[in-house]
């Protein structure tokens, strides 16, 4: 019979598996995880026999993973990175929602809270609202009339292996009118990277993505932080809502649509309100959304 390890044990079962994924390396990922090789082996043999299937193979004395290891492999970097991130106290819900805070002294300081999406109808933000009922109506594609209003205001998505490629920057989203319209065209077909807080962290941010990916619904955050704007020294106090949204490209391949807006109008547990607040006012996005077209064909939105 089958004794399960202690969740201590469980915890370096995990990190010597991902870390060999990673490196196919044996050598490699003993040197990494600062361990020898024959614990490594046997923390490899403890799970294929916790899980009663081999997650690698031996090819030409080279690691690779079996079928049974790339389906294990995207749970098992979730279940660390999330281990990793609540042992740093840098991860907690409120009331079942996703909550993250992650401080560097002296640097930056990242704070988000997912809200649940009936939350987008009741709050103050038109292009929120528009957003939503845009992907109601146009049922998720984005080349659906109904969808259009909504383009110069989105961020397109497509994945790319365990990365996601910008595939369409709306001349009056978030992105352009942060960092300008020639940084923003340059970066379509650029891949979404330097997510904060180092490699754990970053993971659990990345694993939003993959949630809407998951579904093809709807994920709804505030979000608290500070970054550079390519103009100013130092990062800029930044606050802003985010709505992500499950949609398909013409060919009905997977397109994640983002749109985010700039406010001080967030609520982050913890998060004072004097810091939601000190984004400078003129960064703050004042986009207003006139319904005048009830079908949803046409929204005009004003200044």
């Amino acid at each position: 019979m089958l004794v399960q390890p202690s969740h201590a044990i469980l915890f370096e079962l995990l990190r010597s598996f991902t870390t060999l994924a990673r490196t196919l390396n044996l050598s490699h990922a003993v040197k990494e995880l600062r361990s020898t090789r024959q614990t490594v082996r046997r923390h490899i043999a403890q799970l294929e026999e916790m899980r009663g299937t081999p997650l690698f193979t031996l090819i030409d004395r080279q690691y690779v993973l079996t079928e049974a290891g790339q389906r294990a492999l995207p749970e098992a970097q979730k279940l660390l990175a999330r281990a990793q991130a609540w042992a740093s106290g840098h991860l907690s819900t409120q009331g079942g929602l996703f909550s993250a805070n992650y401080v560097e002294q002296g640097v930056f300081d990242y704070a988000m809270q997912q809200h649940p999406i009936s939350r987008v109808m009741q709050g103050h933000s038109s292009l929120m609202r528009a957003a939503l009922l845009c992907w109601v109506r146009a049922e998720g594609m984005i080349e659906a009339p109904a969808f259009q209003p909504l383009r110069p205001y989105i961020l397109v998505y497509r994945p790319l292996g365990d990365s996601w490629l910008f595939s369409e920057i709306g001349e009056k989203s978030s992105f352009a009118s942060w960092y300008g319209w020639a940084k923003a065209k340059s970066s379509v077909g650029s891949i979404l990277d330097h997510m904060p807080g180092g490699s754990p962290f970053a993971a659990l941010l990345a694993d939003a993505f993959q949630d809407v990916a998951s579904t093809h619904g709807l994920r709804y955050d505030h979000v608290h932080t500070q970054i550079t704007d390519g103009t100013h020294e130092g990062r800029i106090p930044l606050s802003y809502q985010r709505l992500m949204m499950g949609c398909q490209f013409p060919d009905r391949s997977f397109a994640l649509v983002s749109v985010v807006e700039r406010t001080h109008d967030i609520d982050i547990p913890g998060v004072p309100q004097e810091k939601c607040c000190a984004m400078p006012p003129d960064l703050v996005m004042n986009v207003h959304i006139d319904f005048s077209d009830t079908s949803g064909a046409a929204l005009r939105a004003f200044p």
